[in-house]
């Protein structure tokens, strides 16, 4: 199981979101420089995640990121290099 299928797992259970989409965007950082490496765009190392749930009503923008990364956290210690957050409730949507 991908990184992509771990967090749709992690973020189904904890925000039973009415749509969530995760996209794979580490081709788009081919020929980018991490430390001594350049990288060239393979595996999933650069995430967006789209995800709207009632689960977020109350929360503000930085509550919303700091709880999806908490359950990435795993995932960023195994090499998630970006992960970039669209984090809305349904009325916002």
């Amino acid at each position: 199981m991908g990184r992509s299928d771990n967090l749709k797992m992690k973020l189904e259970q904890e925000f039973s979101p009415s749509r969530l989409e995760i996209i794979n965007e580490s081709h788009l950082h081919a020929g980018h420089h991490h430390g001594d490496e350049t990288y060239d765009g393979s595996g999933e190392t650069h995430l967006r995640i789209r995800i709207v749930s009632d689960a977020f009503a109350g929360m503000s923008r930085v509550e919303r990121h700091r709880a999806i990364n908490a359950l990435a956290a795993e995932e960023i210690a195994a090499g998630l290099h970006a992960l970039a957050i669209e984090a809305k409730t349904p009325a916002e949507a």
